[in-house]
């Protein structure tokens, strides 16, 4: 694990867009991360039914999500917002 990047213990479902937002601190600096809710049920292997459902697979994948996002940083794939997004 890098230690200049950390992931707080925080998200949050946004309906509209079907995906879970979260923040990481890289070098200080907070960078808004998504994941779509097609990501979440390849991950799972199946469709996701609410936001519960998808908050419950985010937690259970959390590491896996962590270690894309890092992958992402590391490669500088922002999309044209900065965001960092698993599709």
């Amino acid at each position: 694990m890098n230690q200049s990047i950390l992931f707080p213990d925080l998200q949050e479902w946004d309906q509209k867009l079907q995906e879970i937002h979260f923040p990481v601190q890289v070098q200080g600096a907070n960078i808004e991360c998504r994941v779509r809710l097609t990501r979440l049920a390849q991950l799972e292997g199946r469709g996701i039914i609410d936001e519960e459902d998808a908050l419950k697979v985010f937690d259970a994948y959390r590491f896996d999500i962590e270690d894309e996002i890092e992958m992402l940083i590391e490669l500088e794939s922002f999309d044209e917002q900065g965001r960092l997004v698993l599709k």
